[in-house]
């Protein structure tokens, strides 16, 4: 005897159901294609072919600022390669004027001209104005002038010392300036002529004091996984700074 087949005749809600549990039926894609869109006129097109995969579009990265970095991979069309950044705090920075890059950590986003809820929730993208780690830089620039910059000036301090001094107390010995480490006559005379042309802009000086540089990403997170750009200078550094400053008197008001 042959056996029936058992065929259930579902409800069409009940097959939506079966079908998105076994995870046929997904959440509908991104498409960046006209055929489902409506003509100038107003006139709605029909469907008359499926949709293909050149007119697909995937979702943005919204790259957040965290310690816990994260790059996917992605494979686009013609077989190629894109980094998906997701998190990310570090990158390289080149400071123009002098001709150096350093890898450094991001601090903070500060300011997007296209959207301030960009700023709110930290996302790095391109031409964004974030805070950088001045370190690195202050390192070089010791390095390579023997000047050490953005130390602040503490004349209050020193009188203080001073004072302490002519009562009779003496003064801890750690508390003196670091040793200097011995440099050798060549070392010496290079560093003295590099001094000839040495000017560093004031703007940036400050900065240098608080311990962070603003500076503008100038890659594409999204598109090759890195957040790398430029120190901020002269005229651009100002603008920037006037905005901030700007924006920063409306939020106490």
């Amino acid at each position: 005897k042959k056996k029936k087949k058992f065929r259930k005749h579902f409800h069409k809600s009940e097959k939506w159901e079966l079908f998105a549990t076994k995870g046929i039926i997904a959440t509908m894609g991104i498409s960046r294609d006209s055929i489902h869109k409506r003509r100038a006129t107003g006139g709605k097109q029909k469907q008359w072919r499926k949709k293909r995969k050149y007119e697909m579009g995937r979702q943005p990265a919204n790259t957040k600022l965290s310690s816990n970095k994260t790059v996917r991979r992605i494979r686009v069309r013609g077989g190629n390669v894109k980094w998906r950044a997701l998190r990310l705090d570090t990158g390289n920075y080149s400071w123009g004027s002098e001709a150096v890059t350093r890898k450094t950590r991001v601090l903070d986003v500060v300011y997007n001209a296209s959207n301030n809820e960009l700023v709110r929730t930290k996302t790095l993208v391109k031409s964004a104005i974030v805070q950088v780690d001045a370190a690195p830089f202050k390192q070089w620039y010791l390095q390579h002038y023997g000047v050490e910059v953005g130390r602040k000036k503490k004349n209050a301090a020193a009188s203080a010392a001073k004072k302490e001094g002519e009562d009779g107390e003496d003064a801890a010995p750690a508390a003196a300036a670091p040793e200097e480490v011995k440099k050798s006559n060549h070392v010496q005379r290079k560093i003295e002529s590099r001094q000839e042309g040495r000017t560093l802009d004031s703007h940036i000086e400050d900065q240098f004091a608080s311990g962070r540089l603003l500076a503008c990403i100038s890659s594409r997170p999204g598109q090759c996984g890195r957040a790398d750009g430029y120190i901020l200078e002269g005229k651009e550094l100002e603008f920037y700074q006037k905005k901030i400053q700007k924006k920063k008197g409306k939020g106490a008001a």
